[in-house]
């Protein structure tokens, strides 16, 4: 009797292990998901599907328009009285132009729809143009920000953070980081322009703040200028993240020069596109480090209208331009020389690119535009005396020219020896100056 009493709780025992064995069993041959699939997805029946298909659907891009393009436009003081004709613009011109765009059938997109259809993400019109504002002046928010609203125009703010008002290039036209924050709230896309707006290649020119607001002159390398450029191109990209509370992911190089150092340090940052002043149609295979955008100048009206031509016409983009080092060319003035005159001979030697077709040669001066240059086929010598004083303490050139079909370009700065030219220095010494056009480009 005790024995029969023993054995009945060891079977019902047995017999519960094999019911939750067998339950076990038939839960596993679901497939696995955070929730039962809907009746759908199984076959006749009601059997499961061999296949989990459904539980990991499979995301495809979207197809894109990859003959599409895009053209590139920064702007950057809206004044009714110019004085500077290379960064100023009236705004009746500035509004002018953004007619054109709708009048020619030109679609405005934002800097991001541009970057997601590069990463083949989203299709875009056929022809597009992107607005841009460089520097941060506080006429880009009171002036031209109503203007792009009265389109229902999309654009992007290039900052450069030292130069927001209470920053060390801050004066009293600068914006401020209120208004900043109000243009992002509002949808406006705001990008990073370094810290203080310099030439970022090591060995160059630039101004070092120093204790009391004085500004000295001198040249990075090394240890010192690796840090400087961290600050220039990380911390301002750190800065505006932080104050904003946003993702900065495009990069304006201050008047388009850079190399292959200053490139690897913007990605190693997180930029996903750089962008140059180097204006030219935008097309899907066009390289992201080196975006060309068309710099509207109050002096140089043609330059917008030959922009709205060339995507109007063009039915394959602009050609990729291939970067030849100013070194490789013997420029006068060399890269990084300064010189004691405000009307120096600029020369370059193309002998070296390849067979140069004449009529493509053409050179750009930062202050000026293009320029009249003189091109001697034999000796491959382009070359122009510039006539009009330079204004600043340091000018770009830029030569470009089509060597067997293709396009190349060099760019080179050197510095003016402001008081050896007569000209009245950059910085004067005065507390809190209030930001010249020298500071903002």
């Amino acid at each position: 009797m005790m024995i029969r009493f023993a054995i009945l709780p060891l079977l019902l025992a047995l017999n519960f292990s094999m019911c939750k064995r067998q339950e076990n069993v038939s839960e596993g041959s679901q497939p696995a998901s955070a929730s039962p699939p809907a009746p759908a997805a199984g076959t006749a029946g009601g059997a499961p599907s061999a296949a989990p298909v459904a539980a990991s659907p499979k995301i495809t891009k979207p197809v894109v328009d990859q003959t599409a393009q895009v053209i590139i436009f920064c702007y950057h003081r809206l004044v009714d009285k110019i004085r500077y004709p290379g960064t100023e613009i009236t705004p009746a011109a500035f509004e002018a132009e953004m007619k054109q765009l709708k009048d020619a059938g030109i679609t405005v997109i934002s800097m991001q729809d541009l970057l997601a259809w590069k990463r083949g993400e989203k299709n875009i019109p056929p022809r597009c143009a992107v607005i841009t504002f460089d520097d941060g002046w506080k006429s880009q928010y009171e002036v031209g920000w109503p203007i792009m609203k009265k389109f229902g125009y999309p654009f992007t703010m290039f900052i450069y953070t030292e130069g927001v008002r209470g920053g060390s290039l801050g004066g009293g036209e600068a914006i401020t980081w209120e208004q900043l924050a109000d243009m992002r709230d509002n949808g406006v896309d705001i990008q990073a322009h370094t810290a203080t707006h310099q030439d970022l290649r090591e060995g160059h020119n630039i101004m070092l703040a120093a204790p009391g607001g004085k500004r000295t002159r001198t040249k990075l390398t090394g240890p010192p200028y690796e840090e400087w450029l961290q600050k220039e191109v990380v911390g301002c990209k750190q800065l505006l993240e932080q104050r904003l509370g946003i993702k900065v992911n495009c990069f304006a190089v201050p008047f388009g020069n850079y190399n292959e150092h200053v490139k690897e340090i913007a990605r190693n940052a997180g930029y996903e596109a750089m962008f140059t002043v180097y204006g030219q149609p935008i097309t899907f295979t066009s390289p992201l480090d080196s975006i060309g955008r068309y710099a509207i100048e109050a002096n140089k009206p043609k330059v917008f209208v030959d922009a709205v031509k060339m995507i109007g016409t063009s039915s394959g983009g602009a050609a990729a331009v291939a970067e030849v080092g100013a070194a490789n060319l013997s420029t006068q003035p060399a890269d990084g020389e300064t010189v004691r005159t405000a009307l120096p001979l600029i020369k370059a030697n193309l002998s070296g690119v390849g067979a140069i077709e004449p009529g493509s040669v053409q050179m750009r001066v930062s202050g000026l535009g293009v320029v009249p240059v003189s091109y001697d086929p034999k000796t491959g010598t382009v070359s122009y005396q510039v006539t009009q004083k330079l204004r600043e303490n340091s000018c770009t050139v830029i030569v470009s020219a089509k060597s067997e079909g293709k396009k190349v370009e060099a760019h080179w700065t050197f510095g003016i020896d402001a008081a050896a030219a007569g000209a009245p220095a950059l910085a004067p010494a005065k507390p809190a100056p209030t930001p010249a056009a020298t500071t903002k480009k």
